[in-house]
């Protein structure tokens, strides 16, 4: 199973696709990775590694997941697993709210009044946010997250101080108790990242804070080294080249050696021992009949034209 060089790589689909004997053994176990977590998808690429090599055997080497990752490539292409399965992305964008027409607009509030939801944290004591190490796994993430109106970033920007100051700032705009949950690797530069990130909010928000209710936590939900025995997950030494290893002792892990349920486990977890949940309970009873309401405020009378232009003349 070699890679080719860059030269060779296939564009677009590829019709007719049919990998080898072995390579197809390979994608099997991947597709059937990807089926015990349907309901988690999408997975990275490192998540599907590790699962190979705790369910299926494979080895845990840089090598074998550069062939994963490059028939996992050719197999989208070749639409034997569904482009939506994997996240590789790295792209951002920005969203505009703009429409086709006023018909369009209309129509877009009408979607809006039927799945309305509400902010479960406007009338909690705390605010939460979720940040994760992975990018890739913020949709999975936030999956768990938004059940509880929850935000979920990537943590990249740990290592940024306009990112920082942005936390900073939001939390001293909810003028209450925050708590970050925090997701990453098991390892030298992941947890100094997050300690020198928790370090430098509270700094900020210490100082430009509104009142002394508002205050900021830190907590680490996975990975941590209690975690890496308990789930008994493949480890490495820590890499030589990271100027903080000198300080560090043991095994690394990283965050994608988790199984995708047990992660939406911890975090659900963790999120429901800082929530009053008796709360939510009746934010959901109260959710529930404020959608009714708005449903049959922005649906058009069914009568006559006089009816439907004097519904919509409301909005």
């Amino acid at each position: 199973m070699k890679t080719p060089s860059a030269a060779s790589r296939p564009r677009g689909y590829i019709a007719n696709y049919r990998p080898q004997a072995r390579t197809r053994a390979l994608l099997d176990d991947v597709m059937a990775v990807l089926a015990e977590y349907e309901e988690h998808l999408p997975l990275t690429s490192r998540q599907i590694f590790y699962r190979l090599i705790g369910a299926y055997g494979y080895e845990k080497t840089e090598a074998f997941y550069k062939q994963l990752c490059h028939h996992i490539a050719l197999a989208r292409r070749g639409r034997l697993i569904a482009f939506e399965a994997i996240r590789d992305d790295g792209v951002t964008t920005i969203n505009l709210e703009h429409f086709d027409d006023a018909d369009d607009f209309r129509a877009h509030l009408r979607f809006k009044a039927r799945t309305y939801r509400r902010n479960l944290l406007a009338a909690q004591a705390v605010h939460v946010e979720v940040w994760s190490e992975a990018a890739g796994m913020i949709t999975q993430l936030a999956r768990v997250a938004s059940d509880y109106s929850i935000r979920v970033y990537s943590s990249s920007g740990f290592d940024s101080l306009s990112a920082k100051k942005m936390i900073a700032d939001r939390v001293c705009e909810q003028e209450k108790r925050a708590i970050i949950l925090h997701l990453g690797d098991y390892d030298p530069s992941g947890v100094a990242m997050f300690n020198a990130a928790a370090e430098d909010v509270t700094a900020f928000v210490m100082k430009d804070r509104p009142h002394g209710l508002v205050s900021v936590e830190f907590r680490r939900v996975c990975l941590t080294a209690d975690q890496v025995e308990q789930f008994n997950l493949p480890t490495a030494p820590a890499k030589a080249t990271d100027s903080r290893t000198k300080a560090w002792r043991g095994e690394t892990c990283q965050l994608e050696a988790l199984a995708p349920d047990q992660i939406a486990d911890l975090l659900r977890t963790a999120i429901e021992e800082v929530l009053d949940l008796d709360l939510i309970a009746s934010d959901l009873s109260i959710q529930a009949q404020e959608r009714e309401e708005l449903v049959k405020f922005l649906l058009p009378a069914p009568s006559s034209t006089a009816g439907r232009n004097n519904g919509e003349a409301r909005l």
